[in-house]
């Protein structure tokens, strides 16, 4: 990841362990897409709970890169509205 942002400057990490907000985000947009995955696999194709919950989590897992990338973008747009950065 870069340092600074190409284009307007923006430092991304702004001190050790910048991004553990992220980790949060990145958590909680995982576990809703698991949800309507596997209630959409219980309800839609009739599997048992447990494996739908089992099929949704391997659905998942390529998806988790971007998820993860996607959680960082919306932790530093709201950290740049709540706190802009100052140099």
């Amino acid at each position: 990841m870069h340092e600074r942002c190409p284009a307007c400057g923006l430092k991304f990490e702004r001190e050790q362990g910048y991004f553990l907000g992220a980790m949060y985000i990145s958590y909680g947009l995982a576990l809703i897409t698991i949800v309507f995955l596997s209630c959409g696999l219980w309800l839609g194709v009739g599997l048992s709970m447990e494996k739908a919950v089992i099929a949704a989590v391997l659905i998942f897992i390529p998806l988790s890169p971007p998820v993860a990338y996607f959680a960082r973008v919306l932790w530093l747009h709201l950290d740049w509205a709540i706190d802009p950065e100052r140099d």
